[in-house]
């Protein structure tokens, strides 16, 4: 189902049982501010990557030039990634909601996690946010500054850039086999 959003659509998304609200978007496009919102919606539970790597790798993040942040980087995520995973089924068994906001900004990542879902695949509502790259990268570079509510970890300019490159928004395919929420940028703060 792909779908426009307002505040009233993403109010109205079904409470059948336990929700996975699954939260994806290029840097600095609102999503952790968004995510809140979901948050407080559905009393649900947040589950953030970018908190997660923050609170258990940045003492040990490679700084020195020509480091391979990347190869330092990828095995920790896809770590952090099933622990998250394995913290929000808990959730789920529960009969909690959760709020994933978990990276995920290219296709085969977000398939290789919705086929690990199982049957909770069914309980997910995927919800897209974007903003032109200019308006993003002042969101960025003003959240690296004030790291206010919504900080986990300064974004170089670099790495904005590489990951902004990196995002594959969800096609026809994925919006056709998903719940698909595209949040318009009025929509949310950042």
């Amino acid at each position: 189902m792909h779908t426009a959003s307002s505040h009233a659509a993403v109010a109205a998304v079904a409470r059948t049982g336990p929700r996975v609200h699954l939260v994806i978007g290029p840097v600095g496009a609102g999503k952790s501010t968004f995510a809140r919102q979901l948050v407080y919606l559905h009393r649900a539970v947040p589950l953030n990557l970018d908190d997660w790597m923050a609170t258990l790798f940045s003492a040990d993040r490679p700084g020195q030039p020509g480091a391979d942040v990347m190869a330092w980087y990828v095995p920790r995520t896809l770590r952090c990634l099933a622990q998250i995973w394995k913290t929000a089924e808990a959730v789920l068994h529960a009969g909690g909601d959760v709020v994933l906001e978990v990276g995920l900004i290219q296709q085969h990542q977000r398939d290789a996690f919705y086929a690990r879902m199982g049957p909770w695949a069914d309980a997910m509502v995927v919800y897209v946010l974007d903003a032109p790259r200019e308006v993003r990268r002042a969101r960025v570079l003003r959240r690296n500054a004030e790291q206010g509510a919504t900080f986990s970890m300064v974004v170089p300019p670099h790495i904005f850039e590489l990951a902004s490159d990196l995002w594959q928004p969800p096609d026809e395919v994925e919006c056709a086999n998903r719940s698909v929420v595209w949040v318009p940028v009025a929509d949310h703060r950042a």
